[in-house]
């Protein structure tokens, strides 16, 4: 480290090494991070304020989640290097320390901010949260733990993906009564993710009664689509729909506008194929509009995906 601050000096000029030295630190979370960006201007403008904010959210949702109030620290606990790297390094470099007061603190450095391991990022500010806070050293398990406790975006991260996992077949954290609870559960309130969409479609499948009496003698699923062209041969179908038009409601409710307006079409349409005095043609065109507004619930989900990944 020492050669390379060496080799960094010999490189800037004068004006560089004192802009650099008066570039003031940002202070957050009562005392306990600092920022230092340790780079030209216009990267300490560009990220500076963004990472102290990143660190500060992590801090404050894990003292939300201890119920704690940010305890005042006289020196810093968490330290942020910004380098002036414009390259693909993704390193979070870590060194943890003890000053002479005792206090234990953390120096996290990224040598690019701008590519930086926004994931190893966040664990390693949980953890050393964990040492200059409750004085206790923890491993990246223990802190992605406590990251799900004390922020919901992580947790239903965590949860989607132990669902995807769960549904390829591998192994998960949880039994199937679990998953299955899962798929069931709104898990971001108000908010429909492109999975959530794509499994309530997946719902809008009429199944017999029993397994060996098919719909018409040869349907063992049937869709929306099938049944309204064969609700007159099979009157089962008015039946399943009538059935499954309240638990359409319940599936798409609680995830957001779009995928609760799908929902209400679908079930709409399913309560007049129960009543069946609508001709069939009035029946499609129902069911054209509802599928409709599940396209658009999904391409909405698809955008605030895109957006949140970039």
């Amino acid at each position: 480290m020492a050669i390379c601050s060496v080799l960094l000096a010999a490189a800037l000029t004068r004006a560089e090494l004192i802009e650099r030295f008066k570039a003031p630190p940002l202070t957050k979370v009562s005392g306990l991070v600092q920022v230092v960006a340790d780079c030209p201007a216009e990267m300490r403008r560009e990220y500076q304020s963004p990472i102290a904010l990143f660190v500060s959210e992590v801090c404050n949702a894990l003292y939300r989640s201890d119920r704690m109030q940010p305890v005042y620290f006289k020196e810093p606990g968490i330290v942020v290097y910004i380098g002036d790297g414009r390259t693909n390094d993704t390193r979070v470099v870590v060194r943890e320390g003890v000053r002479e007061s005792g206090a234990k603190y953390t120096r996290l450095t990224l040598p690019a901010p701008g590519t930086a391991d926004l994931g190893r990022l966040r664990t390693e500010i949980v953890r050393a949260y964990f040492r200059a806070v409750k004085d206790r050293t923890i491993d990246a398990a223990e802190a992605e733990r406590a990251l799900r406790a004390a922020d919901p975006s992580a947790r239903a991260d965590y949860e989607y993906a132990q669902i995807e996992r769960w549904l390829k077949g591998e192994p998960v954290d949880g039994d199937d009564e679990e998953m299955i609870r899962l798929c069931r559960s709104v898990l971001v309130p108000g908010v429909a993710r492109a999975s959530d969409v794509l499994r309530f479609g997946d719902r809008l499948v009429l199944y017999p009664e029993y397994f060996d009496r098919p719909f018409c003698g040869k349907f063992r699923a049937c869709t929306l689509k099938d049944a309204i062209l064969h609700l007159k041969e099979d009157p089962r179908l008015r039946l399943h729909a009538y059935l499954k038009a309240p638990q359409v409601v319940l599936y798409g409710g609680g995830r957001g506008e779009e995928l609760a307006a799908a929902a209400e079409a679908y079930s709409k349409l399913l309560f007049e194929m129960a009543r069946g005095e609508k001709p069939t043609e009035e029946l499609l065109e129902m069911l054209e509009d509802a599928d409709i507004k599940f396209d658009i619930a999904l391409e909405e989900a698809r955008k605030r995906e895109e957006a949140k990944a970039k």
